[in-house]
């Protein structure tokens, strides 16, 4: 089944540009294009795409139009910005985005990080992963005070709540914890749903907030 991607930037060109690696793209079907935040919100409350591409900087708001369809479950959203540390970002994240990419990022990447997310792994840029957790963890109100839940989440829940918070993926996950991939994919929901987070990006810089071993608690 192809993975389902709505597009969503101003800037025509650079819309054409990500249309035209993703269509080349095997498993990706492009199902449509916004040039603005209200645009997105419309077009994936109609279309239903797995992914939504959002530029975050855009009229109508990208950052708000991610918060709307995340919290709505419409899909998951990857956005894309052109500075490697942008207040956009952090606010995006907050949001509940499953990740940011620069927009310089290479085809091959691009589009696998498409594919990771429509699976429901998060992806951050590489190049910037620590700098923006530990940025946002330092100067960014945190995601959730004081957080319920914590106490709720199962000994194998806090195992993968942990590796979350070293960004890895599913499949990193699975491998370090000897468990299904699927299984991986449960305990996170679980975790989101206890925590009362929109993405496992939230759960990473809650880890993060709260220091190494932070999602332990006293058994």
């Amino acid at each position: 089944m192809s993975v389902r991607v709505l597009v969503a930037d101003d800037h025509a060109a650079v819309r054409s540009g990500l249309v035209l690696v993703l269509g080349r793209a095997d498993g990706i079907e492009v199902v449509g294009e916004a040039a603005d935040g209200n645009g997105a919100v419309r077009m994936a409350r109609e279309l239903r795409p797995d992914v939504v591409l959002m530029d975050i900087r855009m009229p109508g708001g990208g950052i708000e139009a991610t918060r709307v369809l995340v919290s709505e479950g419409v899909c998951q959203v990857l956005v894309l910005t052109t500075f490697d540390l942008d207040e956009y970002v952090y606010a995006a994240l907050r949001a509940g985005a499953a990740g940011f990419l620069i927009k310089s990022v290479e085809a091959l990447r691009l589009v696998e990080a498409v594919r990771l997310v429509a699976r429901g792994d998060g992806v951050l840029a590489p190049q910037i992963t620590r700098r923006v957790i530990s940025r946002f963890a330092g100067s960014a109100a945190p995601v959730q005070p004081r957080p319920e839940g914590l106490e709720q989440l199962t000994d194998r829940e806090r195992d993968v709540f942990e590796c979350l918070g070293e960004g890895l993926s599913n499949q990193q996950i699975a491998r370090r914890l000897y468990i299904g991939e699927t299984t991986v994919k449960s305990h996170v929901s679980h975790i989101l749903a206890k925590l009362g987070l929109r993405s496992r990006v939230q759960a990473a810089i809650l880890v993060q907030e709260r220091g190494p071993g932070g999602g332990q608690s006293a058994r």
